[in-house]
């Protein structure tokens, strides 16, 4: 017999069940199809997470050692402060010693040298480690770098401007280590 005898011999039952049979299969089939396509899906979507989850722990890292670098630097820079913050008074001493001298007397001029000649010595070593003196007399007051001890009207002098420095201030690398204390013109 043909197979076409048989299909036609078979009782209506089982041609349904072979139908039957097919389309199963082939939901069976589409559902593989599916799943798949929903693996390859979440496959990707893991590997696109994992990209960006790299991404952003080398961006974190690169921060971490900017950070760090930026923190050493700092550290470099700014080690001096306490020690030229103390050293900033022998300064100041040495300056008012120099004031204080009779420049008349012949037998003191000696020690005024010698006194001047530490004060700038003092002076250069600090400018070599990048503290500079800040000595604002007659230049506009800034309160960033100035702390103004007293107003007193001037009609010679534009108001706010620094009229005497009581006492010179100083930076370290561009930070102020101390302000200027001074005496600010004010309008009559």
């Amino acid at each position: 017999m043909s197979e076409e005898q048989q299909k036609t011999d078979a009782p209506e039952g089982e041609h349904q069940a072979h139908i039957d049979e097919q389309q199963d299969a082939a939901v069976e089939q589409s559902a593989a199809e599916g799943s798949m396509e929903d693996q390859l899906a979440r496959a990707q979507q893991e590997a696109a997470d994992a990209k960006e989850q790299a991404m952003r722990a080398v961006a974190e890292a690169q921060n971490v050692r900017r950070r760090a670098e930026k923190e050493v630097e700092n550290a470099r820079k700014f080690a001096l402060e306490k020690f030229a913050s103390d050293m900033l008074s022998v300064v100041d001493n040495l300056e008012r010693a120099v004031a204080a001298v009779d420049t008349e007397v012949e037998a003191i001029k000696p020690l005024l040298e010698g006194v001047e000649l530490t004060r700038k010595t003092l002076v250069d070593a600090l400018g070599r480690h990048n503290v500079e003196q800040i000595d604002p007399n007659g230049e506009p007051f800034d309160p960033a770098l100035h702390e103004a001890m007293a107003m007193v009207p001037n009609p010679a002098m534009e108001p706010n401007t620094v009229m005497d420095v009581m006492q010179k201030g100083y930076t370290l690398n561009g930070r102020l280590l101390r302000a200027a204390m001074v005496v600010v013109a004010k309008a009559p």
